[in-house]
């Protein structure tokens, strides 16, 4: 089963002249590759695309069906790699790797912390820190959560918490080497201390930026 159904075209010239003019004509280049068949170069809709990508953040973790126009069978990937244009933030080629429910993948997946309201620690007066934002899951390919809910319903003040300190979902696993911090719930003088650290090393580095200036 696939969340996301994409409509594509075969792509027949790959030569980069090519290619912006696909994008000047409102289509998104791409490839598909993997599973011990073919590479598939396509054009996608942009606009359909980038809206997709842009409204929902599922879908960068989700099984996708991609019919292509003119191939019988349909495909189901996973976008594996996105290439931004470094002005705009916008998509200009995309990767998508073949997969089937079964196979066990590697995917990034965001940290969601819940219940944030009744932790003791930020009860008291803690603020909650997170460390990591994304999490690197290894799971079956039609398994793959939104993201990783943190539950922070018992986290006291000045706990610091582990990725082994975390009850993952069945069929979910993190592999590690080292038991990396996920989050804190840090103590108000501590927490001050940190933003101030981030202010001051902030404004050193535009005072320097601003007497290189002037040097030059």
């Amino acid at each position: 089963m696939t969340d996301y159904v994409l409509e594509a075209e075969l792509r027949e010239d790959l030569g980069k002249a090519h290619t912006r003019r696909l994008r000047r004509a409102g289509k998104l280049p791409g490839i598909i590759y993997g599973g011990d068949k073919p590479d598939l170069p396509i054009t996608l809709d942009y606009n359909e695309v980038a809206k997709i990508m842009l409204r929902d953040e599922a879908f960068y973790t989700s099984m996708l069906e991609i019919k292509v126009k003119g191939k019988r069978g349909k495909n189901t990937v996973l976008l594996k790699d996105t290439q931004w244009d470094s002005i705009y933030d916008t998509p200009m080629h995309l990767d998508f790797f073949r997969v089937s429910g079964k196979d066990s993948v590697t995917v990034s997946v965001p940290v969601h912390p819940i219940n944030v309201d009744i932790c003791p620690g930020v009860k008291a007066g803690g603020a909650l820190q997170v460390i990591r934002h994304e999490l690197e899951i290894t799971c079956r390919a039609d398994a793959i959560p939104d993201q990783v809910e943190i539950d922070c319903a018992v986290f006291e003040l000045d706990q610091i918490v582990h990725i082994e300190d975390i009850n993952l979902p069945d069929g979910l696993e993190v592999v590690h080497d080292v038991n990396f911090t996920i989050l804190s719930i840090a103590a108000p003088k501590r927490a001050a201390e940190t933003e101030a650290t981030t202010e001051e090393v902030a404004d050193e580095a535009a005072t320097d930026s601003t007497e290189g200036d002037k040097e030059a």
